[in-house]
């Protein structure tokens, strides 16, 4: 006999909050911010360029000097911020989507959502230079690529399978379009938006990470509000409307948060793949139990991607790989268990 997972219990504040909060997810929120930790330590202290172990505190807190400094300032202190704010960015951003399609397939990175921020970055950097911003160019890029999704299955989001293979092709048009854009301008300036093209954390400055955690800490908010409804959404639609949790609404504003946090992400670090997708699912299978995880989402997203990026900066054969490169792998293996999965369940 199977044993149903106990259902959350819900840390309200008045009318306006209903969090679900379950036990387990917490203990294992705590335990993926402790190896969060260890991995932003670890990008700080390993290598030639590391700042020693035993330095690195003193070096956080304001004791950088010289060569730690560098290393701070500029060199991996701002890739690691990113890194943090932008793997959260996207690991709610898949969770918000998965959560609203009721499907492990329905990701920003399946259905074209980060083809299509990177398409709209490629034309506002290369084509329309200092006419428009690149968050802004990301943002409309990603709006379009779900507007051609919603409009191409001719049920909306309603129906995972149409989703899955409409947002497929979308994507697919997104990337042939970037890339046209990428070899229409000039050959240097192309070269230079590659790595940002394949999802890169290499060069990333301070203004990058206030521009990723302004977006991240304006949108976590807008979505702990919504968690409540989406826990009832995914009882069904007709249920959910009973209970009062209005299912078309929530479904649309959690569609316009996991846009806006995904066009985030893709303008400070391109278009990162899979962490969107895996990092809800990893936090599903680790808590056992129903709802959208998003606090362990985000904290499981920014562990993936620090995770790989401090792979791509000291692994010896990589040669300073772009971030992209081992999420795109990771991602394809998990990606296929996936679809497998479904088909054998009959969804596909």
């Amino acid at each position: 006999m199977s044993r149903e997972a106990a259902p959350p219990r819900l840390l309200t504040a008045g009318r306006a909050l209903a969090l679900p909060v379950n036990v387990r997810a917490v203990v294992i929120g705590l335990l993926t911010l402790l190896l969060l930790l260890a991995a932003a330590v670890a990008t700080l202290s390993m290598g030639r360029l590391g700042i020693p172990l035993a330095d690195v505190a003193g070096a956080v807190f304001g004791g950088a000097d010289g060569k730690e400094e560098f290393v701070l300032e500029r060199l991996r202190g701002p890739r690691l911020v990113v890194g943090i704010a932008t793997g959260a960015a996207l690991g709610l951003s898949g969770a918000l989507f998965q959560s609203v399609t009721r499907n492990p397939l329905g990701s920003p990175d399946v259905i074209g959502l980060g083809a299509g921020a990177g398409a709209g970055a490629a034309v506002a950097a290369l084509m329309l230079p200092g006419t428009l911003p690149v968050p802004v160019g990301a943002v409309a890029g990603a709006a379009l690529a779900m507007a051609l999704v919603y409009v191409s299955t001719g049920t909306g989001f309603r129906s995972p399978g149409r989703l899955i293979v409409a947002g497929i092709g979308v994507a697919t048009m997104a990337t042939a379009f970037t890339q046209y854009v990428v070899y229409a301008v000039e050959r240097d300036r192309a070269t230079a938006l590659t790595a940002y093209l394949n999802g890169s954390l290499a060069a990333r400055s301070w203004d990058d990470a206030t521009t990723i955690w302004v977006v991240l800490l304006v949108v976590a908010p807008l979505a702990a509000l919504l968690a409540g409804r989406l826990h009832i959404a995914e009882m069904g639609d007709e249920l959910a409307a009973a209970l009062g949790a209005e299912p078309q609404r929530t479904r649309a504003l959690a569609v316009v948060l996991s846009i806006v946090l995904s066009a985030g992400a893709v303008s400070v670090a391109g278009p990162v793949a899979f962490i969107a997708l895996t990092a809800p699912q990893i936090a599903r299978r680790l808590t056992g139990g129903s709802g959208a995880h998003l606090t362990l989402s985000a904290l499981i997203g920014a562990l993936l991607l620090v995770l790989a990026d401090l792979a791509a900066q000291q692994l010896p054969f990589s040669d300073n790989l772009p971030v992209g490169i081992y999420t795109m792998a990771l991602g394809g293996i998990y990606l296929g268990y996936l679809l497998m999965r479904e088909w054998r369940k009959g969804r596909l």
